[in-house]
């Protein structure tokens, strides 16, 4: 079975009618990867039939090769001709679905049915890339979904607008998706970086996003792997200070002080919550 995924810093994505290029997704170390039928497969019916039986002995290959990582497969989105279709490449041993472009909470029922009709129970990460589906992202965000992604590019498309390379004209659907994601109990994914090669663009973007709350990064390139773990994981000086934290509030209760000052901070829950979460996205024992 793939390899069960809570919080992925990274997720690399590959056509699904390249079995090259998915055979080597492993290599780059991603936390999570995604065989994708939508986007990188042309949108004909001949072309997505081309790729469906690529994609399901690929990812067979891939899981049993490689079974300490997560792997996904992207379909169509629910309300596409391709869609049913699609469904017949998923197993069990997946880590999950990625289903694109789903708008509202109908949409995710939709998706439910279908899976248990053929037998299987799957997580969903759920794409919001539409001006319905950020509008309705809190409803969206219901089980099956356990991870989101907001997508920029079909967005802006959707409302007709032009994308820039600040990210201005995203910035409050981007926001919206983090805020509902985090209300959800939900792993909010960031957007994808197209400047292929350009370390400095992807380090700029992904800082944004982590500034605005997403735990992730979608990734279009094996380069852009490393960059998303650097910037999405806890740093040293992050674990160091979530060490002295803890054992400060260790030594506090201890001592029978209920509030203590640490660096200069009044301590609250939320402070030794986020100091937890560091050591534990680190694998460190709490």
């Amino acid at each position: 079975m793939s390899a069960e995924v809570v919080r992925p810093r990274s997720v690399l994505f590959a056509p699904g009618n390249r079995a090259d290029l998915i055979a080597k997704l492993p290599r780059s170390q991603p936390d999570a990867v995604v065989i994708d039928l939508e986007d990188a497969v042309p949108a004909t019916t001949e072309a997505k039939a081309a790729a469906r039986p690529i994609a399901r002995d690929a990812a067979r290959d891939l899981i049993a090769a490689a079974p300490h990582l997560a792997v996904f497969v992207r379909v169509n989105a629910p309300h596409s001709p391709f869609f049913e279709e699609d469904l017949t490449v998923l197993t069990p041993e997946l880590a999950g679905v990625v289903v694109p472009k789903l708008e509202s909470a109908a949409d995710v029922r939709r998706v439910a049915g279908a899976l248990a009709a053929r037998g299987l129970d799957l997580p969903l990460l759920a794409g919001l890339e539409t001006g319905a589906g950020v509008w309705n992202a809190r409803d969206i965000m219901v089980p099956p979904v356990a991870w989101a992604y907001f997508g920029a590019e079909d967005y802006t498309t959707d409302l007709g607008g032009t994308r820039t390379p600040g990210n201005l004209e995203v910035l409050y659907a981007r926001s919206h998706v983090a805020l509902a994601a985090r209300l959800a109990g939900v792993h909010a994914l960031d957007i994808v970086v197209t400047r292929l090669n350009d370390e400095a663009a992807f380090r700029e973007d992904a800082g944004q996003g982590r500034a605005l709350g997403y735990g992730g990064k979608l990734c279009i390139h094996p380069a852009q792997v490393a960059l998303a773990h650097d910037i999405f994981g806890p740093t040293d000086a992050d674990a160091e200070r979530a060490r002295r934290l803890l054992t400060a509030a260790h030594d506090a209760a201890r001592e029978g002080r209920g509030a203590f000052s640490f660096e200069g901070q009044m301590v609250d829950e939320p402070m030794l919550a986020k100091a937890r979460a560091t050591l534990h996205a680190r694998g460190e024992p709490l």
